[in-house]
């Protein structure tokens, strides 16, 4: 289910989505309460509610993929209403001593599209919802998008929206090596560094990068001792 979607967002071949009815809108905000329940129940003491990469919150964000004429398109702030409205759905369930993320592409990549300017206002109305820290990543919601992949490429984002909303960030984006890591945190341009694939091509990592920034790793498990690296 999309906003609207224009054929610049479809992909060939496959099937255009259908617009999100009012029903739909109702029932996604409707199970993200109990979803939200679910997971404080089951021990989780973080949340994180996914707004980008092209899914459907990101849809909503995004004027290239919402072309709604209704209160749902238009307007940053008519495109804003529905992430904003499962933000708060999932804030009134999940206490506010456990953290609550979101993560955001903080541009499409390309020029018509969602950007870094709408992100700083983005976040800004999510730090009034009570969120506690915006996970920063980029793209997804279109072909189109032209991405400059390099080290560190997404930091800026986590950095400029960090000052500007003065919101916790959490960094992520081929952040691959510790002194990397700790030199962003050092310089203030997020909170938290977020990793992904370094975790799957090392499971190890953390352990390795605790030895090169000359960290043990802190207090290990007896069980664990005879394993330590």
């Amino acid at each position: 289910m999309r906003g609207r979607a224009p054929l610049d967002v479809a992909l060939p071949g496959r099937a255009a989505p259908e617009p999100t009815t009012r029903r739909d809108i109702v029932e996604v905000i409707t199970a993200f309460r109990p979803a939200a329940g679910r997971a404080l129940a089951a021990g989780f003491r973080v949340v994180e509610v996914h707004a980008a990469h092209g899914y459907l919150l990101h849809e909503f964000l995004s004027p290239l993929s919402n072309t709604r004429e209704d209160e749902y398109g238009g307007s940053l702030e008519n495109r804003m209403r529905f992430p904003l409205e499962v933000v708060r759905a999932v804030r009134e369930v999940w206490p506010e001593r456990y953290p609550l993320f979101v993560r955001l592409s903080a541009t499409d990549w390309v020029d018509e599209g969602w950007n870094i300017d709408q992100s700083v206002a983005f976040a800004a109305a999510l730090k009034d919802l009570g969120v506690d820290l915006i996970d920063c990543s980029s793209g997804g919601v279109s072909h189109r998008q032209r991405v400059p992949v390099a080290p560190g490429y997404q930091v800026p984002f986590a950095e400029r929206i960090r000052r500007e909303v003065g919101i916790a960030t959490g960094a992520v984006g081929l952040i691959t090596e510790a002194h990397q890591a700790e030199a962003i945190l050092q310089a203030g341009q997020a909170d938290l560094i977020l990793l992904g694939r370094v975790l799957l091509r090392d499971p190890y990592w953390p352990l390795r990068a605790a030895a090169a920034l000359g960290d043990d790793g802190g207090q290990w498990p007896p069980q664990y001792l005879r394993g330590k690296p």
